[in-house]
């Protein structure tokens, strides 16, 4: 194995660790309304990666708008359309 197919063998790996951590912060936030309400009022999926952060989940905005549409347990992701937002 070369050096860029270990590099892209711990990135799959890595980006499955995410979206793990991901899985459990939502399973954590269907179970607890101070943190379902806590996220709900973020502006950004960046902010709710923070929250997640915070409480020891290690995942992206980024990683989190990839399974916008996605239900995850007893919660479905979706990305608000913000009226006036730039990209």
């Amino acid at each position: 194995m070369d050096q860029d197919e270990a590099a892209l063998g711990q990135d799959t790996w890595i980006a499955a660790m995410s979206l793990d951590q991901l899985k459990a912060f939502l399973a954590r936030m269907q179970d607890d309304p101070s943190l379902r309400q806590s996220v709900l009022a973020c502006a950004t999926a960046d902010d709710v990666a923070q929250i997640g952060g915070s409480l020891g989940y290690e995942f992206s905005g980024d990683e989190l708008l990839r399974i916008s549409g996605q239900k995850v347990g007893r919660v479905t992701v979706t990305k608000q359309e913000i009226p006036g937002e730039y990209n």
